[in-house]
């Protein structure tokens, strides 16, 4: 039987993201900053602007398709579709581009498929595990062994956090300490909703601001997934990179190694996130997984396919 290659679009919050592979391979990954839920806090609609941006990133993306001969594609759509309210002009325009209507995951199908990918590579590391996905609209707690147990998806992301907190550059001291406070209290939410959360043996780290927080740490100049992929990040290498950035504004920011310029207006109130989650849960350090929600979806489909 032919080997046939799929894909999956994330259509996040801050970046829209490809992935196309087989049964044996991982043919491409990209991904782009495109910000879809810029200003959606105030507004509670998709920006034309925001919209532009992602479906010029979706026309590349086509073309990449074609090259691939891809089988299938499903693409998903997360927090900032789940609250707009011109979520479905948003589809349309995807629709129109790549010929697929996009999924809207809720928090729970989100944290689930992220799960999936982030676990699927851990070999024998042993669990009960708790994995975090920060996002740029949300953030979810997955709590499991070999499948996902307990989700919890709260409302703070490095978007939401920026653009409701953040006015100055760099952040004043009271901005930081309001993303801080207004995490804590969705990580007591998630320690309410996810009774075992203290259970957990290792928390696994993903996304763009987990990954620019491991890439700052090593010191990488130029993107390099098999070094960020299981890196552990200790939390006091976190707690470093946290007052790093948060103590320098952006043109500041942009020189660190690592982090990528289009990040660099987000990643503060994102590392804030990563910062109290483990202070709060007390984790000495975070396992950084390059494998996501993307994988998640892709192993599905290549299991699907052999049914």
């Amino acid at each position: 039987m032919e080997n046939q290659n799929y894909a999956v679009i994330d259509c996040g919050t801050n970046s829209t993201r490809l992935l196309i592979g087989n049964k044996l391979e991982t043919l491409d990954r990209q991904m782009k900053i495109t910000r879809l839920g810029e200003g959606l806090e105030k507004s509670g609609e998709i920006s034309r602007q925001a919209m532009t941006r992602v479906v010029d990133v979706l026309e590349s993306f086509r073309t990449t398709l074609e090259s691939h001969r891809v089988a299938e594609v499903r693409i998903v759509a997360t927090s900032a579709a789940r609250d707009a309210d011109n979520r479905d002009d948003f589809f349309s325009e995807v629709e129109s581009v790549i010929g697929v209507t996009p999924e809207l995951l809720t928090g729970e199908e989100e944290g689930r498929l992220a799960f999936a990918g982030a676990i699927a590579e851990l070999g024998d590391l042993k669990g009960p595990f708790l994995v975090l996905d920060i996002g740029g609209g949300s953030t979810e707690f997955v709590f499991g062994d070999r499948k996902a147990e307990d989700i919890h998806s709260a409302q703070i992301g490095c978007v939401r956090l920026t653009e409701e907190f953040i006015e100055n550059d760099p952040p004043l001291p009271e901005e930081l300490h309001a993303c801080l406070t207004v995490a804590g209290g969705h990580i007591d939410d998630a320690v309410r909703e996810i009774p075992k959360i203290n259970e957990a043996l290792t928390l696994v780290g993903l996304a763009g601001t987990v990954s620019s927080v491991a890439a700052i740490e090593i010191g990488l100049e130029k993107y390099d997934r098999e070094r960020i992929h299981h890196f552990r990040l200790s939390k006091d290498a976190v707690e470093d990179v946290f007052r790093t950035l948060a103590t320098e504004n952006r043109q500041e920011r942009t020189s660190n190694p690592g982090l990528d310029e289009d990040r660099t207006d987000v990643i503060v109130a994102g590392t804030a996130i990563l910062v109290k989650v483990m202070r709060q849960l007390e984790f000495t350090e975070c396992l950084v997984s390059e494998s996501d929600i993307l994988d998640g979806i892709l192993h599905s489909m290549l299991f699907e396919s052999e049914n």
